[in-house]
């Protein structure tokens, strides 16, 4: 168990340059059926999706602990006794301490805090990582006077950190939680980020494309990655069915010469036709609008779609 831990740590070595934050094991592609186990800085993170190995779940926490040296280890089960998914899934902590499931972790030129027993996502998802980064080389790139970013769905505004961390003048940051914008406050203060008048708003995200419309804002960069459902004020966000009528009202906001992201984990889509849809979706706004890429997981994700809990489609179109 050992020796498949080293080397599945060893295949995402091109990561280790970029960020301490990344997945060592993604299933059975890396030997660990029903199993993945993240890396947060010093902190680990075990995840059981299936049966598989949870029978041998005390050796593989003392694997990772023999081989990682971690200053602590935390078990979640996604799964019920009967199979179900949980989303609010049992966290032990299996190695270390609690007070060491805290703590922040290097990625590009920005640092993000995490705590992996907050709830069942720590605070930065992996899966992301790349588009990330790309978006802050994209403001680096830019030669516009002052560049508006809006990241919609922001969760922790990780994204807004990469974007303000490459010139933009202005990070907008969307989303229903206001204990999620806090820690977004918290990460531009740790990246030394001041907080700019309307970077943060409470609220659907629905309603805020509507409001910037009304007000003619433009935005140079928009990132679009939302949940498979969401519930605010009664109203019932399911991704199939409101994500692409959301895509042609963001095209609405986007500069020329801008950008705009889309991206889910929804299982059901396929990359190919996910793509062509977004590119529809902006085209209906913008004639000149094409596809810069479409991709899926980076390559710490090993087989990834292969299984519902690793899957991602991403696209960004750019006029």
């Amino acid at each position: 168990m050992r020796r498949l831990l080293e080397v599945a740590n060893e295949k995402r070595s091109p990561l280790f340059p970029v960020t301490d934050a990344y997945r060592i094991v993604n299933g059975l592609a890396d030997g660990f059926p029903g199993l993945t186990l993240d890396r947060f800085g010093d902190r680990f993170q075990v995840q059981f999706f299936g049966p598989e190995m949870l029978a041998r779940r005390r050796e593989f926490v003392d694997a990772v602990a023999a081989v990682f040296e971690p200053a602590c280890i935390i078990v979640k089960e996604r799964l019920s006794r009967s199979g179900k998914s949980l989303e609010n899934a049992p966290m032990e902590v299996a190695f270390g301490t609690r007070d060491a499931a805290v703590g922040t972790v290097r990625e590009g030129n920005a640092r993000f805090h995490v705590d992996l027993l907050d709830t069942v996502n720590p605070g930065l998802f992996l899966d992301m990582r790349h588009v990330r980064l790309e978006v802050e080389e994209r403001f680096r790139a830019m030669t516009s006077e002052g560049p508006r970013f809006l990241n919609l769905f922001s969760y922790t505004c990780s994204f807004s950190v990469h974007a303000r961390l490459g010139g933009a003048a202005v990070a907008t940051n969307a989303d229903i939680s206001g204990k999620i914008l806090d820690k977004g406050r918290a990460n531009y203060a740790l990246n030394g980020l001041d907080l700019r008048p309307g970077e943060f708003f409470r609220g659907n995200a629905l309603e805020y494309v509507r409001w910037a419309i009304k007000k003619g804002l433009g935005f140079d960069g928009i990132v679009l990655d939302p949940p498979s459902f969401a519930r605010f004020k009664g109203f019932n966000f399911n991704v199939r069915e409101h994500l692409m009528p959301l895509v042609s009202e963001c095209a609405q906001v986007l500069n020329p010469r801008g950008f705009i992201m889309v991206s889910s984990n929804y299982s059901e889509f396929a990359l190919d036709s996910f793509a062509r849809d977004v590119l529809a979706a902006v085209s209906s706004v913008h004639k000149e609008a094409r596809t810069a890429w479409k991709r899926g997981q980076d390559i710490d994700f090993a087989g990834s779609g292969a299984t519902k809990d690793s899957c991602l489609v991403a696209t960004l179109v750019e006029l």
